[in-house]
């Protein structure tokens, strides 16, 4: 079996943000019969410093098999009194995302990761995905909010019509 790895270069991100990086999807890749390539990746890279509200840029998911992916929001730091606030858009065209967002995850406060799935299997329309985040600060030291966090996204691959179930093991 030959694996191999594709590192594809997206577009950078906008200058607003504080950090300036580019993003990577990879491809692992299996040329030993007719597997199907798993997509990783960041919505948002990992220890983005994040310091208002924005969006990522549109990332083409089109070549997605199972259309459904394992979502990781990460926060590496963050200073005490404040919320993030993070959803994934979808898009048919990159262009218009629509008013409502497919998946939202859990408001953060603190340091951790938090990890949901996103299905769009049955909305096969959608062909773009972008995240977009929000923070909120009260109390009464500084004003400005600020998160360090990421965003991954891990396609699940469709599951094969040979695979073992435990209903298949329990009437076997």
């Amino acid at each position: 079996m030959r694996n191999l790895l594709f590192l594809v270069r997206v577009q950078k991100q906008p200058a607003r943000l504080a950090s300036q990086y580019s993003r990577c999807a990879t491809l692992a890749l299996n040329q030993e019969g007719n597997f199907t390539v798993p997509l990783e990746f960041s919505l948002i890279p990992a220890n983005t410093r994040l310091d208002s509200n924005g969006d990522s840029a549109p990332l083409d998911i089109s070549e997605a098999v199972s259309r459904t992916f394992f979502c990781t929001l990460t926060v590496a730091d963050q200073i005490e009194q404040e919320s993030l606030d993070v959803s994934i858009w979808g898009s048919a065209d990159g262009q218009d995302f629509g008013k409502r967002p497919l998946l939202k995850l859990p408001q953060q406060f603190y340091r951790g990761a938090t990890k949901m799935v996103l299905d769009i299997s049955f909305r096969p329309e959608i062909r773009f995905l972008r995240a977009r985040w929000e923070l909120n600060r009260w109390g009464r030291v500084a004003p400005t909010p600020m998160f360090v966090a990421g965003l991954q996204l891990e396609e699940i691959p469709p599951m094969s019509r040979d695979t073992p179930t435990k209903r298949t093991v329990l009437t076997a």
